[in-house]
């Protein structure tokens, strides 16, 4: 067979690039090619935007053009290359340390030449911070990296950035809607990760447990009058046991078939929240739900309040400070619980069933209580974020707890790579963070209209993503894990077990 010549790669390519064109054409036309506007009638009209619709088709056409000329056959040389270690990358890990002195040698340049003395102390506050706490969860933490702890270090004192970047006006939009908004998923994705990335089972309605949680805080809070953390082990344990009751029907479910029966429990879930009206108000929802007081002093403007006890001016930010702390505090603690889990014997339980339930079973292990401990464990902490929610909410309807927020939670545990810890962190970070970057692009408004609302896209977003992911990284961002168990050194066995004696 003889190889492909330029003229004939050349004619593929040119190909490939006119059926990007036509494709990206009819995708693109309702999206930019019309507008509606309202006119002096105060009817809407419709108009035409060729021009704009006409570039972003040659984009796509030369993008496709230059990925079939210039990045495919880059690709093939280098899949057939022996891949030697990244130079870079290894000075990188080498030099790590070096490297954060150097930075911060640069930042004590840059705030003694350019910031005012006030602002230098809150910096030095903040640098001092963050290498304590780093040096801190290695410390606690046996065996962590740094750039796990500079990880934790940075979302610890992500506050304090915030407001000397933005102010205290500016930062509460950075805390509450970027910190607090992540930090949920990331806790919602660790719980999901149980079920999915350790034992293997396809869950698509993850959100009803989420949903208990919440409901569970908002209808005891609303009529016993008990506090947050009271009612946060509850909801937790509430959620658990509908985790249980799931689990039974579908012990014997695998696959699509046990996706479709989880899928439906998320509904019937969404369905009683919405037709129970005598507890749960139906659509209207339950409003005025109590909020979270930070050792039963209340986040308000009264005598009693927050501000008024430590003699500080009053002011929203203190109780989104304290809600950031709050659910980290709560994201860490899931992180943790799930590490240790994974290296028990049920850890390596689920990662056996995960594998290949027939042999799990044939080594003696009871795939029952291996299955109903990864649906407990997962809901439970579902139904923290939940109680989470509803206490900085303050309100929570059916329309909160629909299946977009499953694909969505789903969507980062597949992306981040199921069962890594670290991947999940990131993949909410981006599919979340970016979510919320886009309302910063005030241009995207002058492409797509005023009224644009990037949200509203979000799951077109998360699908290129899932294809993207599932074309360059089938496994998931981070798709290399360390062992759950493993021998550390070499070790002498007993004679009685093997006939040389040693091992």
């Amino acid at each position: 067979m003889e190889a492909p010549t330029a003229r004939t790669e050349l004619g593929r390519a040119v190909k490939d690039a006119g059926v990007t064109a036509a494709l990206a054409f009819f995708l693109l036309l309702p999206l930019i090619g019309f507008k509606t506007v309202q006119n002096m009638s105060n009817e809407l009209a419709l108009e035409t935007r060729w021009s704009l619709l006409f570039g972003y088709v040659a984009l796509a056409a030369t993008g496709r053009l230059f990925y079939a000329l210039v990045v495919a056959p880059w690709r093939e040389r280098r899949a057939m290359q022996v891949r030697q270690p990244s130079a870079v990358m290894a000075f990188l890990r080498a030099k790590f340390a070096h490297l954060g002195i150097l930075a911060l040698a640069c930042l004590l340049i840059y705030a003694h030449l350019y910031l005012e003395l006030a602002e230098r102390l809150n910096l030095a506050a903040i640098v001092v911070a963050f290498f304590v706490v780093g040096q801190l969860v290695r410390w606690l933490v046996s065996g962590v990296t740094w750039t796990a702890a500079f990880a934790v270090s940075f979302v610890v004192v992500f506050p304090a950035l915030s407001i000397w970047l933005t102010g205290f006006q500016g930062s509460i939009k950075w805390i509450d809607n970027f910190g607090i908004q992540i930090l949920i998923y990331v806790m919602l994705g660790f719980g999901l990760n149980i079920v999915v990335g350790l034992a293997g089972l396809l869950d698509l309605g993850y959100v009803a447990f989420y949903a208990v949680g919440a409901y569970a805080y908002g209808l005891l809070a609303k009529t016993f009058g008990f506090s947050f953390f009271m009612l946060l082990p509850l909801a937790g344990f509430l959620a658990a046991f509908w985790g249980i009751l799931l689990g039974f029907p579908v012990l014997r479910l695998r696959g699509d078939y046990l996706a479709i029966v989880t899928l439906a429990f998320g509904e019937i879930i969404r369905l009683v929240l919405i037709n129970w009206v005598d507890l749960t108000n139906g659509y209207a929802g339950l409003s005025g739900i109590p909020r979270p007081m930070f050792f039963g002093i209340p986040f308000n403007a009264d005598d009693d309040g927050f501000a008024a006890t430590f003699g500080l001016e009053f002011s929203p930010l203190y109780r989104t400070i304290y809600l950031y702390y709050l659910i980290l505090g709560l994201a860490l603690l899931t992180s943790f619980v799930t590490v240790r889990l994974r290296r028990l014997p049920i850890g390596r339980a689920w990662e056996a069933l995960r594998e290949d339930e027939i042999a799990c079973r044939s080594l003696g292990i009871n795939t029952t209580n291996t299955k109903l401990t990864a649906f407990a464990m997962g809901a439970m902490f579902a139904g923290f974020a939940g109680s989470f929610f509803a206490a900085r909410q303050g309100f929570i309807s059916p329309e909160s707890f629909t299946f977009l927020e499953s694909a969505t939670i789903l969507a980062i545990v597949v992306l981040g790579g199921m069962g890594s810890q670290i991947g999940v962190a990131i993949a909410a970070i981006v599919m979340i963070g970016g979510i919320e970057i886009l309302r910063e692009l005030d241009f995207l408004k002058e492409v797509f209209g005023a009224d644009f609302d990037p949200t509203q896209y979000r799951m077109l977003v998360f699908g290129f993503a899932m294809v993207a992911i599932m074309v360059w990284r089938p496994r998931g961002l981070i798709a290399v894990r360390e062992p759950s168990v493993f021998l550390k050194e070499r070790k002498a066995i007993s004679g009685s077990l093997v006939k040389e004696g040693h091992g």
